[in-house]
């Protein structure tokens, strides 16, 4: 399909087509958090331990950790469309095919489904989830230029949050009314939508000419070209811990401590992941007006630290009321650092090594955050909850010295 690449709309199109595939990637990766408390009820079909649906609940991020890299070492050398393309077609027959193996059987979505065969499923969804990861943030920064990278990328960052929002709210009710396989259809029509937008709207973004002096010199590896990029990867992974321990514990959190419904914790964490997509698009707004992508994320840092200790606190005295709006806030500034790093790494990266290095960033994130449900879920166990908002502070303070002042863009 022709496009034409000096149409203001073009790019808004490619952005709003890569928003959704990151937002459906979002989705699947959040279905497994948003069945802990199903899996982990007493009284349900499952009665799981906290630990054991904490490890379910893994599935789709050690999926999509495994695979970031090889879907990024294709988006470099096929192109960012293709690759969205296939991860979500792939999506659709993963999380379908339970649905269809139902309806072959004659049986009922409602009928209860053995825990392996739901990690498996989780884990296949997070394989196809990564392919969004990998090439939707490359290909929303080939086509904006870099005064208004910041706000294209925080829009395209704001899918995390929706897509987690939306888990939220449809998993937990949808999971005790119709059970887990009509909660993995519903990602598979999520996942189909995706492909019929992409197909009409995603686009490759234009490349240096093959040979060209430019193009031979972006070829060569960022990571020779100081230490940059390695410290923006290893804040970005720290930081990940307080971001994934609200994702993972929030909902079990307001249901077991505070005596919320399913549906009401469902909404509660739906309403202040939208928060955190909205603060997504501050930061990115504030990096452009900046002209800095690391000064902002530093302080999004210390912030964090800030907002995981008062969390901490107030759940140990039993300030119920302080605890809930100090989440709300957590929700939003645990997560605005994730477009700062995202863009910082793919403008170091350049057009070249962007896959690759956005699907190492990706994959060295999610290598931590893929433990931070069960190990979470177990200290919750054994200490009790403040003490995890505690223990996840201490990784965002770590994080605050490893954020470079400055950073030499590629792209």
């Amino acid at each position: 399909m022709s496009v034409d690449a000096h149409d203001p709309a073009t790019k808004w199109r490619v952005l709003a087509a890569g928003t959704l595939a990151q937002t459906t990637s979002a989705l699947l990766v959040g279905i497994g958090a948003f069945l802990i408390p199903h899996l982990h009820a007493a009284d349900g079909p499952y009665g799981l331990g906290l630990g054991q649906a904490g490890a379910i609940a893994a599935a789709p991020t050690a999926g999509l950790m495994l695979t970031l890299v090889a879907w990024g070492t294709l988006v470099d050398r096929l192109g960012e469309r293709g690759i969205l393309l296939a991860g979500m077609m792939l999506g659709t027959f993963a999380t379908g095919a339970p649905a269809l193996a139902v309806a072959l059987r004659g049986g009922t979505l409602g009928a209860t489904m053995h825990p392996a065969s739901i990690a498996a499923v989780l884990f296949l969804a997070g394989i196809a989830a990564a392919s969004a990861n990998a090439a939707s943030g490359r290909l929303v920064v080939g086509w904006f230029p870099a005064e208004q990278r910041g706000l294209a990328m925080g829009l395209r960052q704001m899918a995390q949050p929706l897509g987690v929002a939306a888990a939220a709210v449809v998993v937990p009710v949808t999971a005790d009314h119709s059970g887990v396989a009509a909660v993995l259809a519903v990602a598979a029509a999520a996942c189909l939508a995706s492909v019929g937008v992409l197909a009409r709207w995603a686009h490759d973004p234009l490349r240096p000419r093959a040979g060209s002096t430019e193009a031979i010199a972006l070829r060569r590896s960022p990571y020779k070209q100081g230490t940059g990029l390695m410290r923006v990867h290893a804040a970005a992974v720290l930081l990940v811990v307080p971001q994934f321990t609200l994702w993972s514990l929030a909902m079990v959190w307001l249901i077991s401590d505070q005596g919320f419904s399913p549906l009401a914790a469902g909404v509660f964490v739906g309403l202040t992941q939208l928060a955190g997509a909205a603060g997504r698009v501050a930061a990115g707004a504030w990096s452009d007006r900046a002209g800095s992508r690391t000064r902002p994320m530093r302080i999004v840092a210390i912030a964090a630290v800030v907002v995981m200790l008062l969390l901490a606190v107030a759940d140990m005295v039993g300030a119920t009321t302080v605890a809930l709006v100090v989440l709300v806030a957590a929700s939003i500034i645990t997560v605005a650092d994730n477009g700062l790093a995202y863009t910082a790494a793919a403008e170091i990266a350049g057009p070249f090594w962007g896959g690759r290095v956005l699907g190492l960033h990706n994959t060295a994130q999610n290598a931590l955050a893929s433990a931070v449900p069960p190990v979470a879920g177990l200290v919750a166990e054994q200490w009790g909850f403040p003490w995890v908002f505690a223990g996840s502070a201490v990784f965002a303070l770590l994080a605050v010295p490893l954020v470079p002042g400055t950073i030499t863009t590629r792209q």
